[in-house]
């Protein structure tokens, strides 16, 4: 095929925009709402793409659309256009203005509860007029936000090395702990037994976590079926309340019930399940000046928590 001539003015920023929303959102209608438009619209700037193109970017479906591997690939470069033109409007705005930046930060259960806050306060001390956001999501979420610009880096478990996409930076190993209430009835008791915890309601991380595929297995190890009674959950503060207030049982990271006086862990160990707490960012675009300190502030603060 001729190469797609992508410079002669017909390609916009909203097609961009499109493809980026098409694939997060599986269809056209999901995308039209998502950028504020009518679906007419969406449908004819999808034709246009495809025309500049030459290809079929989705394969339309009853359900929905896929990306095709030509979706798949051109959904990457327009991420990382989005990304960079995103970065440039902050970068200006930096220099502008060098103590009033912004940092958006992504995390999950195993970031939010300790390290992140702790290394927030800190770097506001420093830096008070800094803005830092915080979006909460599952990992394979906000990889997706990180590679389009919409996060500068992402807060928790590290599950993959550096790659082409993402540098990740390891700040401590964590374990696993089954997480009740201090006055649960298996609280105070040292001999529990696996089969025990499967009478009590549960909750569990989503379908989509490595920790719950992680969960799967130990139980499948066990001879047991995962708990039927249970909650899906990735909110700490949803994760807290319900434990609190019943006698649920979570697996959480041990960090998280550590300095919590309402909560405690039970004596039944989930080895070999633990992981590796950091920070991922981009690999193809650089750190802005207030994600660099955001990023110090939260080596500096793992380091402290990892002292004995």
């Amino acid at each position: 095929m001729d190469m797609p001539k992508l410079l002669d003015g017909r390609l916009k920023l909203r097609h961009l925009l499109l493809v980026d929303a098409l694939s997060r959102q599986g269809s056209v209608v999901g995308a039209a709402a998502a950028l504020h438009i009518t679906q007419p619209v969406a449908t004819r700037s999808l034709h246009d793409i495809e025309s500049i193109l030459g290809v079929s970017l989705f394969d339309r479906g009853p359900r929905g659309i896929t990306p095709t591997i030509f979706g798949e690939a051109f959904t990457t470069h327009a991420r990382a256009v989005i990304a960079q033109l995103t970065e440039a409007g902050r970068h200006v705005v930096e220099l502008a203005d060098a103590n009033r930046g912004t940092v958006i930060v992504g995390t999950h259960l195993a970031g939010s509860n300790v390290l992140l806050p702790g290394a927030i306060a800190r770097l506001k001390v420093h830096h008070p007029l800094l803005t830092v956001v915080v979006r909460e999501g599952t990992p394979e979420q906000l990889l997706t936000d990180l590679e389009a610009g919409r996060i500068d880096l992402i807060v928790g478990r590290l599950t993959s090395p550096t790659d082409d996409t993402a540098i990740r930076r390891n700040l401590y190993a964590e374990s696993v702990e089954l997480v009740t209430r201090v006055d649960h009835p298996l609280a105070l008791r040292e001999d529990v037994q696996l089969e025990e915890l499967r009478g009590f309601p549960w909750i569990l991380p989503g379908v989509e976590t490595v920790l719950r595929r992680e969960l799967e297995e130990f139980f499948a190890r066990n001879g047991l079926p995962l708990p039927e009674n249970r909650v899906e959950a990735t909110s700490f503060l949803t994760v807290r309340q319900l434990l609190v207030e019943t006698d649920m049982i979570a697996v959480l990271p041990s960090l998280i019930p550590r300095d919590d006086a309402r909560l405690t862990t039970l004596s039944i160990t989930l080895d070999p399940i633990g992981h590796s707490v950091g920070i991922t960012s981009s690999a193809t675009r650089t750190s802005s000046p207030s994600a660099q300190a955001l990023i110090a502030t939260l080596e500096s603060f793992a380091a402290e928590l990892m002292r004995p």
